[in-house]
């Protein structure tokens, strides 16, 4: 017999015949596990971890707010918590699956056709309380017959109107006693470009004339805002930029990317960050294509047509048009974050931290800290423009939070009337200082 010690036999042979043993099942099933490993890590799915979280909401505001005292401070849903939908606790999918999920009841809207100084054209697109209700609704004890407040809702990237989170949020509002109107962006909403500009990440010159319109035509009717993604950004750029000067009573920032140059960053560092880029990317160019005429003789279109990036699109089209130095420059010219400390508007911002397509590190923690018109909440999830609730996913909580906010503080006895107050004495002074002129 042949000793084992004397064989020649590779301990590496030995190992793979022994392997060889195992059955192919239990290959199979390891590879299953290893993929589920693999996908949750990669979608970020966090359904284990809301088992230990209490889900509750970080805010940050000035020790010495009125806004959080007399209005945030009566908001329960922002004292309470927030857990995702649990076949839905990944802020990918609850990401994607925004315009697929969110059910929508059919509904009109009634459109008005805006013109800018600039002979551009805004659609603007009305939903009022008394076409979802039969009955007069009432806000806080306000009573809606005699002050409906009208809020504005400013949609996001390449969203309009009859985006489904845009019609939730439009549909929700009037339920509870609020005119809405969705202020489309120029050439979105199935509108044409009329004058030689195009809507761009940081034009925020539209809304103003928006919302001085509306303020023209219901003088003596309280106006809010609620800014979703880009349009967010757009708003509280807007706000900053105008300081007192702005006939608004209070706004709401949802999901605001805050730092255009920090986002563009953020949008090359990992597979799903890049997927966004691409998917943000096309759905840019095709709302070009529609206007293809008027970005031809703007900007770079051959650019236009080979971009694969949102950073890429907006070089050869935002930068051109705008007559930027460089793209960062445009990133840097766009960006809210920079404004924030000179909003005079009472302003709650929601921000989801695992938000993939806005970074955390773009929020400006210290100046809303700083400003006293400023609350900023945050969440350990919700997405983007998501925060799916509940066992069915059919409720999004940003919304309620959106509703429960506006509704103190139109509520407040001050907070909301000081504005006001401001805003008519700069008016009045801009006034005094046209005629002495």
């Amino acid at each position: 017999m042949e000793s084992v010690t004397g064989s020649s036999i590779s301990p590496y042979k030995l190992l793979f015949r022994s392997l060889t043993l195992i059955p192919i099942s239990h290959y199979l099933l390891l590879a299953f596990l290893l993929s589920i490993v693999y996908v949750y890590n990669l979608l970020e799915f966090h359904i284990i971890q809301d088992f230990f979280s209490d889900g509750s909401v970080s805010l940050t505001f000035h020790s010495s707010s009125d806004l959080y005292r007399e209005v945030v401070s009566k908001c329960q849903l922002l004292h309470g918590r927030y857990l995702a939908t649990p076949w839905l606790s990944s802020p990918h999918l609850q990401t994607i699956l925004l315009n697929v999920i969110v059910k929508i009841p059919s509904f009109s809207y009634k459109r008005e056709i805006f013109r800018t100084s600039d002979d551009g054209t805004i659609a603007l697109d009305w939903l009022m309380n008394s076409d979802v209700s039969e009955t007069s609704v009432q806000v806080n004890g306000t009573n809606a017959v005699a002050d409906v407040p009208l809020v504005i809702v400013v949609p996001g990237l390449t969203s309009d109107s009859n985006s489904p989170y845009i019609k939730k949020i439009a549909y929700d509002m009037a339920k509870h006693g609020w005119n809405v109107v969705v202020s489309n962006h120029r050439g979105l909403g199935g509108v044409p470009l009329t004058s030689e500009c195009f809507y761009t990440a940081g034009r925020s010159v539209d809304l103003g004339e928006v919302v001085n319109h509306l303020h023209r035509k219901q003088p003596e009717t309280s106006l809010y805002a609620v800014g979703t993604s880009l349009g967010a950004n757009i708003l509280v750029k807007y706000l900053g930029e105008n300081g007192v000067d702005v006939p608004l009573a209070g706004a709401v920032s949802i999901s605001n990317p805050w730092d255009l140059l920090i986002g563009d960053r953020f949008f090359t560092r990992a597979i799903m960050q890049r997927f966004y880029n691409r998917i943000l990317g096309s759905s840019l160019k095709g709302a070009a294509k529609l206007h293809q005429e008027t970005y031809a003789r703007l900007s770079d279109w051959e650019g236009i047509e080979k971009s694969r990036t949102i950073r890429d699109f907006n070089d050869h089209s935002a930068r051109i048009a705008g007559n930027f130095e460089s793209i960062d420059a445009f990133h840097r010219w766009a960006s809210s974050a920079r404004l924030v400390h000179n909003v005079s508007v009472p302003l709650l911002c929601l921000n989801a931290i695992d938000d993939p397509v806005c970074t955390d590190e773009a929020i400006p923690w210290d100046e809303c800290r700083k400003n006293k018109n400023v609350v900023l909440a945050t969440t350990q999830h919700g997405g983007h423009i998501a925060f799916f609730e509940g066992m069915s996913g059919k409720s999004l909580w940003w919304i309620r939070v959106a509703e429960e906010y506006l509704s103190n503080l139109h509520a407040s006895p001050t907070m909301s009337k000081q504005q006001m107050q401001k805003f008519k004495e700069s008016d009045s002074l801009s006034r005094d200082n046209k005629k002495l002129v």
